[in-house]
């Protein structure tokens, strides 16, 4: 096994980090690592916001939840999809290209390269000796977290970063089985689906059972149905709207 996928596979979230800040040369490679992501037709529709007063970082912990990390890291990023300056770009060509960054396609577009070029950011820090973890909660207001941030018209905040010197390292959380993820040739039956649900029922009781002394014997599906059986962060399709995408 090479170091990167040893890297890989012991990935985990960290939630506390060390009162040691990230020096600009580190961040610097970060942004490279995460700009030589892979990007849809080279249009690279993302933008990363860097946070370091601490004011905004105590403000976007709030937002996410009280989460007291987002606060207290090494760095703080915040991956943005972004059309904005390809609006720019069309007006420099003298080129209308709203209907097209408007369209639900290039939302996915944008989705797509911010999130990859995030991945390349986390397995960089990880490769640092640096821990992560993925900051969800800045949708639970997204648009309090946009006018923190002055974002224009066609950005959109998806999610913070946490990176820093890990206080601890938490056990590493059991994924569902290989076989539940990857199907060759075609899709398979829910039969199969059922019987690798039932396994991974049993791995993730026995992994929360040891990791809190039996307080609790989690089943992933009954956390993931409870999760779902209600809408979450509903405001997202009119704030989305109203920032231009999903019009076409």
């Amino acid at each position: 096994m090479n170091e990167t996928i040893e890297i890989l596979l012991n990935h985990r979230s960290i939630r506390k980090f060390k009162e040691k800040p990230l020096k600009d040369e580190q961040i610097f490679q970060l942004v490279e690592a995460a700009q030589m992501a892979s990007t849809s037709s080279y249009i690279q529709a993302y933008s990363i916001i860097g946070i370091k007063d601490p004011e905004k970082k105590a403000k976007l912990a709030k937002i996410a939840g009280d989460q007291s990390y987002v606060a207290n890291n090494g760095h703080f990023f915040v991956f943005c999809a972004d059309f904005h300056r390809h609006e720019a770009a069309g007006e420099l060509e003298g080129v209308d290209v709203s209907e097209a960054i408007e369209s639900m396609e290039k939302l996915v577009v944008g989705i797509t390269d911010a999130s990859i070029a995030a991945q390349n950011c986390a397995v960089a820090a990880e490769s640092m000796g640096l821990g992560i973890c993925y900051i969800g909660g800045l949708r639970n207001d997204i648009q309090a977290t946009a006018d923190l941030l002055e974002l224009p018209e066609h950005v959109f905040p998806l999610f913070g970063m946490c990176v820093g010197y890990p206080e601890a390292a938490p056990s590493i959380k059991p994924r569902l089985p290989k076989e539940g993820v990857y199907f060759e040739d075609s899709y398979p039956s829910d039969d199969k689906h059922f019987e690798q649900l039932n396994k991974y029922n049993d791995t993730t009781t026995a992994y929360y059972e040891s990791r809190t002394g039996g307080k609790r014997k989690d089943r992933w599906t009954a956390q993931v149905s409870g999760m779902l059986s209600s809408i979450k962060r509903s405001h997202m399709k009119g704030f989305l709207h109203k920032k231009g995408f999903g019009r076409n």
